[in-house]
């Protein structure tokens, strides 16, 4: 997989080896492995649980089955390159072609566009793929950054689902051109 480029980004592909670095938070490895310094702050406990929910074991068992697509927010263009956020992508397509897309990013990073660069960039690989004919995101209503960058991607509404710890979640999705 690739590193995509933007304006001030360059999204690059989260490997095995830098998951697992990340989950220990072995900030050292995981710097070296991204060759870019980590926030202090990010990524939170709570954050990697929420985005890598599946047990270590089975993601080591096919990890581009949960890693197709998802990529580290990096910046670019300045003399230090610090990782801003991630933009991931649910696993691989399923059955009907459908893929999740979530981004998250660094606290004193919010508020600058990082989200909807990166999340355009990797939407835009993303519906490029030969086996995706759809992408959903999903936040709850109350997150009015999540759906300003959902605006942004152009994504349309398509109704709700309940989630375990969020309650209702809204869907939005986009399909390949």
């Amino acid at each position: 997989m690739s590193t995509l480029t933007t304006q001030r980004l360059e999204l690059t592909p989260v490997s095995l080896p830098l998951l697992e670095a990340v989950i220990r938070g072995d900030r050292l490895e995981a710097e070296a492995l991204s060759g870019a310094r980590f926030p202090d702050a990010w990524p939170g406990r709570a954050l990697v649980e929420r985005a890598f929910s599946s047990p270590l074991d089975r993601l080591r068992d096919d990890p581009e089955a949960f890693l197709w697509g998802t990529r580290l927010m990096v910046t670019r263009g300045q003399a230090a390159r610090v990782v801003v956020g991630s933009v991931v992508l649910n696993g691989r397509p399923d059955a009907t072609g459908t893929v999740e897309i979530g981004y998250g990013v660094e606290g004193r990073s919010q508020g600058q566009g990082y989200a909807t660069e990166g999340s355009r960039a990797v939407l835009h690989w993303t519906l490029q793929q030969a086996a995706v004919t759809r992408v959903i995101a999903t936040t709850p209503a109350w997150h009015r950054a999540s759906l300003r960058v959902i605006e942004k991607l152009e994504m349309r509404p398509a109704g709700t689902l309940d989630h375990d710890l969020l309650g209702e979640l809204l869907v939005f999705e986009r399909f390949r051109e």
